[in-house]
């Protein structure tokens, strides 16, 4: 389910801009219970500002990718003999993440050695 923040369109033009800021809490009005709770999905930007922050907003589109935090893994085709996949298919939800941990610690065996 989409949060209603999420599906909300920005706003286009400096005046509606203007008019999204002038709704927005500050010292001319407390924040809701629910915008409180919003923070911790809010966007910061360093050395920020309104404007700063619209470019930040406009570049960053929904459904589009952030930054990696850590290393990503290499996608790759490989064809397996149907009796290791339908093995590691049995085991449940995650059965491609433990067959790359039993080929890690393949590999650490083979290294080590």
């Amino acid at each position: 389910m989409k949060s209603d923040t999420s599906s909300r369109k920005l706003p286009t033009s400096p005046a509606q801009w203007d008019k999204v800021m002038a709704q927005a809490p500050g010292k001319d009005r407390a924040a809701t219970v629910k915008e409180r709770a919003a923070r911790h999905e809010a966007i910061v930007v360093i050395g920020g500002g309104f404007n700063v922050v619209r470019d930040v907003l406009v570049q960053k589109r929904q459904g589009q990718r952030g930054p990696q935090h850590r290393p990503t893994k290499t996608p790759v085709t490989v064809r397996y003999d149907p009796e290791v996949v339908a093995y590691f298919k049995g085991t449940g939800a995650g059965w491609q993440t433990r067959m790359n941990e039993v080929l890690c610690e393949w590999v650490a065996k083979r290294v080590s050695a």
